[in-house]
């Protein structure tokens, strides 16, 4: 186990695939904080967020059997997680589009006062903005929503993807011109 795990992460995820519900909760239990902290800025609801979190670790509990005991386990939670949070995204987009049809959603189209319409236009230029990133390939998705919506340092990005600083760097870079030319 590199960065973050010991022998005693390599023991608890063992145990884990034992079936030791206990030793996977002490597995989680230094990641969780950071996991939400994640959820909490892609998803910008506390409650969305613990979801997310929740639906990862569900995730992550069913496929442990697939992790790779050579690399830390802080990675692979946050990638679950991440794509959690992909998933509530999208019905939160699909939700929106169901919720124009109603009859608010008409009205305030309809009939906009001044901080309606500005409201409006943020809205829809943000919408662009989520539908451009959800298009970042995953490779440059993850370095510039951790860096970026979560707030990390490169170095902390690099250690949660279990890649080179450098590599977060160009990647962020990469998203960053990706997004200006699309917007």
């Amino acid at each position: 186990m590199s960065p973050d795990g010991d022998n005693e992460a390599g023991q608890l995820i063992v145990a884990a695939r034992a079936g030791d519900r206990g030793a996977f909760d002490k597995l989680v239990a230094n990641h969780l904080p950071r996991l939400l902290g994640v959820a909490l800025q892609i998803l910008g609801e506390k409650s969305d967020a613990e979801d997310a979190v929740q639906n990862a670790l569900a995730s992550a509990w069913l496929a442990l059997y697939r992790f790779d005991l050579d690399k830390p386990a802080g990675p692979w939670l946050a990638t679950i997680t991440i794509n959690k949070c992909r998933d509530a995204m999208r019905r939160r987009r699909f939700s929106r589009l169901l919720r124009l049809d109603t009859e608010d959603g008409v009205d305030s189209i309809a009939h906009p006062e001044p901080d309606q319409e500005h409201q409006l236009a943020v809205r829809q230029e943000l919408e662009i903005l989520q539908q451009e990133i959800a298009r970042l390939p995953l490779k440059l998705k993850e370095p510039f929503i951790l860096a970026v919506f979560d707030g990390r340092s490169q170095d902390e990005v690099a250690q949660i993807l279990g890649i080179s600083r450098k590599a977060v760097e160009t990647r962020i870079y990469r998203a960053r011109n990706f997004l200006r030319e699309k917007i």
